[in-house]
């Protein structure tokens, strides 16, 4: 399985989040973005850590960084390498004196972790492929185009017979149009809640 390597583009966040926030991470060569969802503390202890700020007492993160390396380990790297029914999964890649060690991990967790040992982060391919969202206009405009050509197909006989399938194509292009919106307007939360709805859709 193809590992991509990503890094931090930044955190964002909307009234409607419910506290929640968007981790954006973006393609180191090419143009996708991939925003996870994780909660207020994770976010606060990436965002301490980007910063640099320390706090007067460790934070979890910052004691588990301890405790690699009191057994004398680092971490190499982490890889979100899975996701299933809209929730990512991930491990953490550590090197030490026994060797090479993966430990499961919420992305979030393992996310806080690698920037404190300044470890590179990778997905995995299907899984950008599935839940990444592209910053090519370009792209976005064929999607839009191509979901106008299937729509506007809908009146022949064959697709008279299916008006189920017609429902959904039509759903399928404004929920296509409202994430270009929403990434345009850096939305990131509405744009990933958006993506899922779109998956679920087409699954």
């Amino acid at each position: 399985m193809d590992k991509i390597r990503m890094e931090i583009l930044g955190l964002s966040t909307s009234p409607s989040s419910g506290g929640a926030y968007a981790l954006i991470l973006h393609e180191v060569d090419g143009s996708r973005r991939l925003p996870i969802i994780i909660g207020a503390y994770e976010a606060q202890a990436i965002a301490l850590e980007l910063e640099h700020i320390k706090p007067p007492r460790p934070m979890t993160h910052d004691l588990l960084k301890q405790m690699v390396e009191a057994f004398d380990a680092t971490v190499s790297h982490i890889w979100i390498n899975d996701l299933r029914e809209g929730t990512f999964f991930s491990a953490i890649i550590m090197d030490g004196s026994m060797g090479e060690t993966t430990v499961d991990a919420r992305p979030s967790d393992a996310i806080a972790l690698a920037i404190r040992f300044e470890a590179p982060i990778f997905v995995a391919s299907t899984v950008l492929n599935d839940a990444g969202i592209s910053q090519d206009p370009d792209a976005s405009k064929d999607k839009t185009e191509e979901g106008s050509e299937k729509n506007a197909d809908a009146g022949s006989p064959a697709n008279q017979e299916k008006p189920d399938v017609e429902n959904i194509q039509t759903r399928l292009e404004l929920l296509q149009n409202n994430l270009i919106a929403a990434i345009q307007a850096e939305d990131y939360e509405l744009a990933a809640r958006l993506r899922d709805e779109i998956q679920r859709l087409k699954g």
